[in-house]
């Protein structure tokens, strides 16, 4: 039996979208098995069967999109460099895969229009924009030029203004606020924060960390409200489980062949 026939016939019907299984989304594509936010990583994703693919973009020093999770380069290339005082050529010459093994040296960290071009028809692109508002304006001059379909993009970010800002500009686009939460209890944003937020800022969801202390009702809450519910980052098919049948429209994981294969023989 899968894991979406033990959902509720009520909340499987509400779902939206949609799919006979889970939709899983690959974080910094399968970055399990390639080095995160790289092309290889982003396609070896889709080899993997993932729904969606997420991934990290800053604005460059010269007002260009790259491919990049953190505020600068040492983690994924052994140099410091920050993100937006460099240039995107300054950027590309650093070697982004061998710090993850040996057989990917000398892969470059993307640019947006590169992992937009690794996007098949009837797959989605979640975007992650971990700088400000500053970059939306090339951000849908890069979605315009990728050929994508509307409901192919979807916005995330932890920065509450950059959603506005994209519902604002482009309201066709989906867009999810993300959050983790404080280790305090309650949970710190409680509900009542996190649908004020959404209000404010006219997201179509919140995808928040798969915390524990999350219950159905606080889902639940959401959804009621006319949010989605979408759970990131999950590689343990029983978590994977829990948070689906709590109300996950979506999960995000470094290993989707993995998690589908466990979740759909469960």
């Amino acid at each position: 039996m899968t894991v979406r026939k033990l959902l509720p016939l009520a909340l499987f019907l509400c779902a939206t979208p949609l799919f006979a299984g889970p939709f899983l989304v690959a974080h910094r594509g399968a970055s399990k098995d390639a080095p995160e936010n790289t092309i290889p990583a982003f396609e070896l994703a889709w080899k993997q069967g993932a729904d969606a693919i997420e991934g990290d973009f800053h604005l460059t020093a010269d007002g260009k999109i790259v491919c990049i999770h953190d505020y600068d380069t040492l983690r994924v290339s052994g140099t410091k460099k920050s993100v937006k005082q460099s240039t995107l050529q300054e950027l590309q010459e650093l070697d982004a895969g061998a710090w993850f093994q040996p057989q990917w040296k000398g892969v470059r960290l993307p640019t947006f229009s590169e992992v937009a071009a690794t996007v098949p028809a009837g797959k989605k692109f979640y975007i992650e924009v971990k700088c400000g508002p500053e970059i939306v304006p090339e951000l849908l001059r890069g979605i315009e030029a990728s050929g994508l379909k509307t409901d192919q993009i979807v916005i995330i970010s932890f920065h509450a203004p950059v959603i506005r800002e994209m519902k604002e500009k482009a309201s066709q686009f989906k867009a999810y606020w993300l959050s983790s939460f404080e280790k305090s209890s309650p949970l710190e944003p409680s509900l009542d924060d996190v649908l004020t937020t959404l209000r404010a800022i006219k997201a179509d969801g919140f995808s928040s960390q798969a915390d524990a202390r999350l219950t159905a009702e606080f889902i639940k809450g959401i959804r009621d409200a006319g949010f989605e519910y979408h759970s990131w980052t999950i590689d343990e098919p029983k978590v994977a489980e829990n948070f689906l049948n709590l109300g996950a429209q979506s999960i995000t994981t470094n290993r989707p062949a993995f998690l589908r294969e466990a979740l759909e023989h469960n």
